[in-house]
Parts: structure tokens; sequence; C-alpha cells
């Protein structure tokens, strides 16, 4: 029998010995080269693009000879206004890409010795930065679309008398989200996040190229989707695939997303769900990726982006 991809040399290129040993210097070095990548490190300014500037000697930032405005090397970076340290930074990330099935802020923060709050803002940049990167193009060829329920769990009474039919509306506690998948077969994977799972006739119409194959189990809201795409349909009652239908790689994708809930974080907020289905998106579509190539990865996105609007000062109250 074949080795399996983890398991191989191949998929393990990261050492996490070796990034959290990088003294201060060497991760502000590693940082700068990928930041500023065009000029060979060397500082840009964030606010006017001049790469002419000062270097301060009572701290560690420059100044541009052009604007006149002070700037560290994570100004105007998803990591504006943070508290760790690079090296820390760094380690984080490359402990959150170790994480097969996800990283919890609890864990990470027992991992760096650092405040719970500080893990927490830092993991959900890291999310942010990838969904960032993400989104390029219509989704092409055979794409398989489902949607799963998640959240809102209402714990049933403890005398069978006093249960009630938690299928009923007025039973519910009304957080109950479905995230919905659009995924290529061998290649991308969408998501998007909804009430009912017939948001997601929208979403894929708003997501695939007219030209490619949709795959939907029985649900009559998919019905819609025969006027727009080319359709197979399953009807999971009396097969999981027949006659080249089926959803299996979309329930794949749900089952990762399970496992991620229940035994890494336990419980998602509403609220961020739509930041865990795109980073367990982004997990799926590399999982064939060495950690090597999945923490470079991570770090150019969060180079390029741009200061959280939602995240920074999170802790503060100054979030939307």
């Amino acid at each position: 029998m074949s080795q399996h991809f983890l398991l191989s040399p191949l998929a393990k290129t990261l050492s996490l010995t070796k990034v959290l040993r990088m003294s201060d210097k060497d991760a502000e070095t590693a940082f700068r080269a990928i930041r500023w990548a065009e000029t060979d490190g060397e500082p840009v300014c964030p606010e006017c693009g001049c790469v002419d500037h000062y270097d301060l000697k009572s701290r560690p930032v420059w100044k541009c000879k052009s604007c006149k405005k002070q700037f560290s090397i994570t100004s105007g970076t998803i990591f504006h206004s943070r508290k760790l340290s690079l090296r820390d930074i760094l380690g984080a990330i490359a402990i959150f890409t170790n994480g097969a099935k996800g990283y919890s802020a609890l864990q990470l923060s027992r991992d760096l010795g650092c405040d719970y709050k500080a893990a927490f803002v830092l993991l959900h940049k890291l999310r942010e930065s990838i969904a960032l990167a993400r989104h390029e193009g219509a989704l092409q060829g055979n794409v398989e679309v489902d949607g799963a329920y998640f959240g809102g769990y209402v714990k049933p009474a403890n005398n069978r008398e006093d249960r009630k039919d938690r299928r009923k509306k007025i039973n519910q506690s009304g957080k109950r989200q479905v995230v919905i998948v659009m995924r290529e077969r061998e290649g991308r994977t969408r998501t998007v996040v909804g009430k009912v799972e017939a948001e997601g006739v929208e979403a894929t119409k708003a997501n695939v190229a007219p030209s490619a194959t949709v795959h939907a189990d029985e649900a009559s809201h998919w019905d819609k989707l025969a006027a727009h795409f080319p359709i197979k349909r399953i009807n999971h009652q009396k097969a999981y695939s027949k006659d080249g239908a089926c959803t299996n790689q979309a329930e794949s994708f749900f089952s990762r997303i399970r496992r991620a809930e229940i035994g890494i974080h336990h419980h998602i907020a509403g609220k961020y769900l739509s930041s865990y289905a795109t980073e367990l998106a982004w997990r799926e579509d590399v999982r064939r990726e060495s950690n090597g190539n999945q923490f470079t990865m991570i770090v150019n996105c969060a180079a390029i982006a741009p200061k959280s609007p939602t995240m920074c000062g999170y802790w503060q109250k100054n979030s939307k």
C-alpha cells in the first residue's frame, strides 16, 4: 500500500524549532524580504510609496523623506498595532500551519505563553489575510454544491415529557446557520454562510462559470440551477454516487469542518463561522502542499494584506 502524503518526507519541510530559534533580527530580515520583495527588503513607505527614508535612533521605525510619516515594519499590514514580536508571530504562523484540522486560540496562547486575547486576534488576522487572497475567478469543470448547518444547538429537556420537537422553528434558538460549499473536483473550494440552504442557488450563480457542470443532491431548491448550468443530481436516499453524479467531495469538506468544530474549537460563534469556513476551505485546497509551502503562503498573505478594519483594536472595542 502506498504511503499517505502527510506521512511522507515531502509533506514535512517546515521545522518549528528552527523558526522559534530565530533571533529577533533574523525574524525581521525574513519578514522584510517577504513584505518588500521588489526592493530586496528595503523599506517602502506605506503612505506614499517612497523608498527614501531616515532610520530613527530612538525607536525601531523609519521616517519617510517624502511625506514625513513614520512607519514600522508592520505598518499598514494585517499586523498593524501588533503586541507580539515578529519571531513569536512567525512561530504562531508555523504552529497554525501544522494544525491540519485548525488551531484554537486557547492552545496557541498556551504554546506561546501569551494572553488568550492576543492569540485570538492573531489567528483571526491570519484567517482574514487568507480570505483576502483566495478569490480568483469562477469555479470551472465539475463543481459540487451542498450545504450543512452549524451552531444554534438546543439542549433537550431532561424529562421526556418536557421535550419539544426541535425541528420546528418555534423551538429553535435562531442562531443556526448554513455553510454552503461550492467545490471543484480536484480544485478550489469556496464557501458562503447563510440562514438557509436555498441561498446557495444565488451563491452558485455568482461563483460558478456557466460552462461548469454542477452536481447537487435531491433538495428541491437546487432545481433552479438547471436553467443556468448543466446539472447532475444524486438522490442520497438511494445512493451516494450514481452515473458520475455525487457530492462526496462537498461532504468531505463538511467532515473537516465538523472535526474542527467538535475536536479543536468545541464552539464557533456565529459571526465568525465564515472566517473558520474560509480557513478550512484553504486547508482542504492545499492539503497536498508541504507544510513549508503552506507556511510561506500564509506569511505572504499576511505581509500584503492591509490593516484589518475589524480585528485592529478589537479588544479595545474599536471593531465595528
